[in-house]
């Protein structure tokens, strides 16, 4: 069972990061890591001490490919002047009860009489039916919204730790970093290893939460493949922010992305949303993802 519930939130003015490829055109980063970690952090603390909880307990690949593909011939609607982050931006909680967790997404800018056009490309499902994000069906996509006339992806993803990278089976010894690394080692649609699927993908942040007593691993990342002769500029590889938690032995993430050249909009908006994701308790409709591997539907 799904839940949304509308509500107006004014979001802080926060500082925006920038992605400055090389000029040999390799895609090779240019930034203070230093800086940039100390930044998204703070973003990140800010969002969680602000809303720790969902706001009520009763309160999805068409993937990079086809955005980036429809980049070359849509526009862009973004108001064209001010930062995001300074409107009054009405979101929308989303609660899946039968993964049990919640988070917040942006659907309005009223005083830019701005609005996003999701459309829920996979409704929220079991493990087990889901579809999954490699050959070996480890992570798989639980849900996902997307807004296509505005290159906008919200999904969330459940699978198993990679051992690879997280090999004590005590989470509060993981680092922020190898979270991440074992989230995105699965996160290809290629028939390829973990190290050459690692090898699309540049994280510039992690850094981990405790809230509730529950610990969170914050990320954000640039996927540096191209899947279209149209999209081999820099500026149009996807930057994205995520969040995962642990659950029974799996891992539960949250990510959100735009192309890069959009991110100075769109990058405040999607790190309120990924500060907003929360696991719930179980109720009587959740469905863990171990329950049933065999059933698809």
């Amino acid at each position: 069972m799904v839940v949304l519930s509308p509500s107006l939130l004014l979001l802080p003015t926060l500082p925006s990061f920038r992605h400055e490829p090389g000029s040999n055109g390799s895609g090779m980063l240019s930034h203070n890591y230093s800086n940039y970690s100390t930044k998204f952090h703070q973003k990140t603390t800010l969002c969680c001490s602000v809303a720790s909880k969902p706001t009520s307990p009763n309160v999805l690949w068409r993937r990079d490919l086809l955005l980036l593909a429809l980049s070359s011939s849509l526009s862009t609607h973004f108001p064209s002047s001010g930062c995001l982050a300074a409107e009054d931006v009405r979101m929308t909680s989303l609660v899946d009860e039968i993964n049990a967790y919640t988070y917040s997404y942006p659907v309005e800018l009223p005083s830019k009489k701005f609005l996003f056009k999701w459309v829920e490309s996979r409704m929220p499902e079991r493990y087990s039916s889901a579809a999954p994000l490699s050959p070996d069906a480890r992570l798989r996509i639980v849900s996902e919204r997307v807004d296509i006339v505005d290159n906008l992806i919200i999904s969330v993803s459940i699978g198993p730790p990679n051992v690879q990278f997280l090999k004590s089976k005590d989470k509060k010894t993981w680092a922020a970093k190898d979270v991440a690394d074992s989230v995105l080692s699965d996160k290809s649609a290629l028939r390829v290893t973990s190290s050459q699927r690692m090898s699309e993908s540049s994280v510039l942040d992690a850094h981990a939460s405790e809230i509730d007593g529950e610990l969170y691993w914050y990320y954000e990342y640039l996927v540096r493949k191209s899947p279209t002769k149209s999209a081999q500029e820099a500026n149009l590889y996807r930057h994205y922010v995520a969040s995962t938690a642990e659950r029974e032995g799996y891992l539960y993430s949250l990510s959100a992305s735009t192309l890069s050249k959009e991110w100075t909009k769109m990058g405040p908006l999607f790190e309120q949303t990924v500060a907003s994701f929360r696991l719930l308790p179980p109720t009587d409709n959740y469905v863990p993802p171990y329950k049933d591997p065999w059933r698809f539907w």
